[in-house]
């Protein structure tokens, strides 16, 4: 007669058979508490998924300014809550006073163009000799560029399908400029607010860190810091600064358009692509249409500022680990396409941070500390 199956008293101690009779339950549980769980971090990431980006660059500027909000923080008392006011203020002055006068900028140069194409008197000036030099594309373009001075109706008509998708995309883009201002002004609102609560906000990106790396977590998050504020002053600052040396000979030499070609400077140097790519057109129309004075003080001007990149980059950069161009222009590329303007910032800066990381990660791996030793920059 066979004998009955004997259960265990402990649930968790298997029967005679090698079964835990509550495993199924347990399972059953832990993946009903995993599905909860994604459910939630997909629900949370489909409402912050608007602000997003707005929410990292933020990050990224709170932990890029943060140099300077220490040490403006002792000259009122103490007090870390009006220095983050401060900052604040002078972010959203550094970003409206631009933001301005590019607008100025596109809205002259608009009617200026409008009024000399009602009255007739819009003219293209002839072109240069030695335009026609120029290797693959000079001599088509001293052609077209020529007919354009003496025909320029022709040449319209005859690039209507071009000038339509370019108008097209003009329209699209200036829509998509006013929600691209709030995403700043948002950015540096959050900024504003981390800055006032800097130490928990260091505290919990530590502890995040810790969870993630283990007892490196510390010295992971401490790079992280480093290689954000030394690409965020040695790439997007010195672009911004060029840039902006640039846009004063442009609107000192009465260049239409001023303000828009300066924003192209930008996103060229945020790129890391030549701002030659803007400047020597602009010089060649200079040259073309202004007095003497004019045209070689604008030559002048950019012959000076154009390579200042290659004296401020090694000095922001600082001792950072050094990103490869590649990897700036990818992260540029990429965010731009995918977020419009602030993605080219944030694009930018993410793509250092992770490839930066990943390199530490691997060199620590092979010295078989989980991570290479690494002093970062304070």
């Amino acid at each position: 007669m066979e004998r009955p199956k004997r259960y265990p008293v402990n649930p968790k101690e298997p029967d005679a058979d090698g079964q835990r009779p509550g495993l199924q339950t347990e399972i059953l549980d832990t993946a009903l508490r995993l599905g909860a769980i994604g459910l939630l971090v997909a629900a949370c990431f489909w409402i912050l998924a608007p602000f997003l980006m707005a929410v990292t660059w933020g990050a990224i500027i709170s932990v890029a300014v943060h140099p300077i909000f220490r040490r403006l923080t002792p000259w009122l008392g103490g007090r870390m809550s009006g220095a983050a006011a401060v900052v604040t203020v002078l972010l959203f002055a550094l970003l409206l006073v631009p933001s301005v006068l590019l607008a100025g900028s596109l809205w002259g140069g608009a009617q200026m163009l409008a009024g000399e194409a009602q009255s007739g008197l819009l003219r293209v000036p002839p072109p240069p000799d030695g335009v026609a030099n120029w290797p693959i594309i000079g001599e088509e373009l001293h052609q077209t560029w020529a007919q354009a001075s003496t025909n320029l109706e022709r040449v319209l008509q005859r690039f209507t399908p071009q000038i339509r998708e370019v108008a097209t995309w003009l329209i699209s883009t200036a829509a998509g400029t006013g929600f691209t201002l709030v995403q700043f002004l948002l950015s540096i609102a959050i900024a504003g607010v981390l800055l006032a609560r800097s130490d928990a906000a260091a505290e919990a990106a530590t502890q995040f860190a810790t969870r993630l790396a283990g007892a490196d977590g510390p010295t992971y998050a401490a790079i992280a810091a480093t290689t954000i504020q030394s690409v965020t002053r040695g790439i997007l600052g010195v672009a911004l600064i060029q840039a902006l040396l640039i846009g004063i000979g442009f609107v000192v030499a009465g260049l239409p358009a001023a303000g828009l070609l300066t924003l192209v400077c930008l996103i060229l140097g945020i790129m890391q692509l030549p701002m030659a790519l803007i400047t020597i057109p602009a010089v060649l129309y200079i040259v073309s249409t202004a007095g003497t004075a004019m045209s070689v003080a604008f030559v002048a001007w950019n012959i000076l500022v154009t390579p200042v990149d290659n004296v401020l980059k090694p000095l922001l950069l600082g001792r950072s680990a050094p990103v490869p161009t590649m990897v700036i222009f990818l992260g540029s590329l990429g965010g731009f396409v995918a977020a419009g303007l602030i993605g080219l910032f944030v694009g930018a800066v993410v793509l250092s941070l992770g490839f930066v990381l990943y390199n530490g990660w691997l060199e620590g791996d092979a010295a078989g500390d989980g991570l290479a030793p690494t002093t970062p920059e304070r």
